[in-house]
C-alpha cells in the first residue's frame, strides 16, 4: 500500500509498504536479496549493476510513469544488513525526467517454509517526472514492486531446478 506524504513544488514524496509471501528459506530468499545479480533480473528496467564498493553499486535503469520515461543513472546501497532478518537499501538516481530517492527497510520473517517480506519506505521524485501526478506515480510505484517480487519468486524457483545431465554413450544415437 502507499500512502502520499506531503508534495512541494515540483517535487513528490510519498511512502510505501507492504509484504510478500514467497515459498522457501528466509536464509535462501535473503540471499537472493542481496545478490546483485538477482536484484538487476528483478529490478523492472535495470539495465546494469555495477558493484563500486562493499554494498554499494552504480546502477543504470530505464523507467517512466504515463508518457514520462527515461534513463536513470544512480546509487543503489545496503545498509543495516542483518542475515537473514532484515536490511536497508538507500536509492538515489537521476536523468532527463529529473531524479528519484528513496530508503526502504525489509524485514524477513519464516513460518513453516514460507517467508513473508516485510517492506516499507519513502520516495521522493520530482522534475518532469513528479508532473504526471501523485496518483500515477503511486500506481506506477505499485506496479513496480509486483513486478520486482515476481521476478525473484521466478529467480528462486530457477535455482531449485535440478540440472539435469544428459550423457550419451559413446556410438550411440540420440533419442528424438
Amino acid at each position: 500500500m502507499i500512502l502520499p506524504a506531503d508534495a512541494g513544488g515540483t517535487d513528490s514524496e510519498m511512502k510505501i509498504h507492504g509484504t510478500h509471501q514467497i515459498n522457501g528459506a528466509r536464509e535462501r530468499i535473503f540471499a537472493a536479496l542481496v545478490d546483485p545479480q538477482v536484484l538487476q533480473r528483478c529490478i523492472p528496467g535495470c539495465e546494469s549493476l555495477e558493484k563500486t564498493a562493499e554494498s554499494t553499486y552504480l546502477a543504470t535503469m530505464k523507467a517512466g510513469v504515463g508518457a514520462v520515461k527515461g534513463t536513470f543513472k544512480g546509487s543503489v546501497r545496503l545498509e543495516e544488513i542483518q542475515a537473514p532478518s532484515h536490511y536497508r537499501m538507500i536509492v538515489e538516481g537521476k536523468g532527463g525526467p529529473g531524479f528519484v530517492k528513496g530508503t526502504g527497510e525489509f524485514d524477513l520473517a519464516e513460518t513453516d517454509g514460507t517467508t513473508a517480506i516485510a517492506y516499507s519506505g519513502d520516495m521522493q521524485v520530482g522534475g518532469v517526472i513528479a508532473s504526471v501526478g501523485q496518483r500515477m506515480i503511486e500506481a506506477a510505484a505499485k506496479m513496480l514492486a509486483g513486478r520486482f517480487f515476481t521476478e525473484l519468486e521466478k529467480q528462486i524457483g530457477l535455482n531449485d531446478q535440478p540440472q539435469l545431465a544428459i550423457t550419451q554413450e559413446p556410438g550411440s544415437t540420440p533419442a528424438p
